[in-house]
């Protein structure tokens, strides 16, 4: 699958898209509407950035507790009743005299949901697409995201100007509403990917077994970490230049949205495993030059270039992908998700106390610092990595390692090993091609 009209035209998608690109506007006038709120309210940096981005925050907990429901909840079910949650939370932070502490407790909760629900609706993702399908179908979410988001601020800027923050707040618990109508009439019922009722233990195992491949792990890392801390430069906008703090996250957004165009549709597959890593210094660099406090052209101009870097998570996750068994692939993508809006809060909030004892612009230049180190470490350790492995392939026996299988996942599976013939016998010439497909995609 690799033109748009091909995958508009795969049944569900169309719904599943709209379900997702409202539910991205509703959490994005939300944001803006609260962040302000709490802005207007305490005069705090901090708190503001928290107000944001701080359900990430609770986004680890509810992966450490929560996630394996990711794969053991009807889909459909799932993604409308999460949606119908957070039109209700969202419309309880509208209630007057509430106090920064109920507001921030509505947010925990939101946090604790949302876990869940990105591992649904990407694993519900992978149900609806082929495989092959999944990088161009993330992708044109992201640009949904991408223009919702531009939309969402537009709007959200709009709204908190003409009406109030609160206006903001009760126009995203309508949209998130109309996402779970839309889900509800739209998506096919399904059964539960993975049999078993969820629970913490097995969320703790499963957990467990995705990171306990070092592949995987650094891929966690990669999405998780060098994201995040730029996300937290992004928190930052709201006190730097509070009147054109919509501006810059529109750009933010066009940005985002024009590298995932050219990833998802344009980049070939031989070139994705070599771009990763240069997108992710592409996403940090530019934010160095906040440290000369720039006038705002040349800040907007920087914010839309940096943010191409972002196409970088669509070649990751599909490296995830390859590495992952199927069933597992709805709490591994949860995982990700909520690691990576965990990294984000925890920036955010890093972000909010850098400013708080230096400015806003230094802070900004520091974890742009920080997010290149930490892309130059991952690359160095993969690379270490890569050769040990090397050395290992040519010792007898390797390749009968315990475990060695398992570190690959099910799309490097080889010809005539007993667990390709029994998936064969499963799935008969289909998982053949599959497993060659994926072995290419290596």
């Amino acid at each position: 699958m690799r033109t748009y009209r091909e995958l508009f035209r795969t049944p569900e998608f169309r719904p599943f898209f709209f379900t997702v690109a409202v539910q991205v506007a509703a959490q994005t006038v939300a944001g803006l509407g609260l962040a302000t709120l709490v802005y207007r309210d305490t005069g705090s940096p901090l708190l503001s950035a928290l107000a944001m981005f701080g359900p990430s925050l609770a986004q680890m907990v509810g992966a450490a507790t929560l996630l394996s429901a990711a794969d053991r909840l009807p889909p459909r079910a799932a993604v409308t009743g999460l949606a119908l949650l957070f039109a209700l939370s969202t419309a309880l932070q509208v209630l007057p005299d509430l106090s920064v502490g109920t507001l921030f407790a509505i947010l925990f909760v939101q946090g604790l949901i949302g876990s869940v629900g990105g591992g649904v609706r990407m694993g519900l993702l992978g149900e609806i697409l082929s495989r092959d399908g999944y990088l161009l179908g993330r992708s044109v979410l992201n640009v949904a995201v991408g223009v919702c988001q531009i939309a969402g601020y537009g709007a959200g800027g709009l709204l908190v100007a003409a009406l109030s923050p609160r206006g903001a707040l009760l126009t995203s618990a309508s949209l998130y509403l109309a996402a779970a109508l839309v889900a509800r009439l739209g998506l096919s019922r399904r059964a539960p990917r993975a049999s078993g009722r969820p629970s913490v233990a097995e969320t703790w195992r499963i957990n467990g077994r995705l990171w306990s491949s070092p592949a995987r792990r650094r891929i966690y890392l990669a999405l998780w970490v060098p994201n995040g801390l730029i996300v937290g430069c992004e928190s930052l906008f709201v006190p730097w230049a509070p009147e054109q703090a919509g501006t810059l996250f529109a750009c933010a957004a066009i940005g985002m949205l024009a590298g995932d165009v050219a990833v998802g549709r344009f980049v070939p597959k031989a070139w994705r495993g070599r771009l990763a890593s240069p997108l992710q210094a592409l996403l940090a660099a530019p934010f160095l030059l906040f440290a000369l406090d720039p006038a705002l052209p040349l800040a907007l101009a920087a914010v839309t270039v940096a943010t191409a870097g972002y196409a970088a998570s669509l070649l990751f996750q599909e490296k995830l992908l390859a590495l992952t068994p199927d069933e597992l692939s709805g709490q591994a993508l949860g995982l990700h998700s909520s690691g990576m809006l965990t990294f984000q809060g925890v920036s955010a909030t890093l972000a909010g106390v850098l400013a708080q004892y230096t400015s806003t612009t230094t802070a900004m230049a520091l974890l742009a610092g920080l997010s290149l180190t930490v892309t130059a470490a991952l690359v160095v350790a993969g690379r270490r990595t890569h050769a040990e492995e090397r050395g290992h392939a040519d010792e007898p026996g390797h390749d009968d390692e315990p475990g060695h299988a398992e570190e690959r996942g099910t799309r490097d599976r080889k010809p005539g090993s007993a667990l390709s013939l029994m998936t064969a016998r499963r799935s008969e010439a289909g998982a053949t091609g599959r497993s060659r497909r994926r072995a290419e995609s290596e």
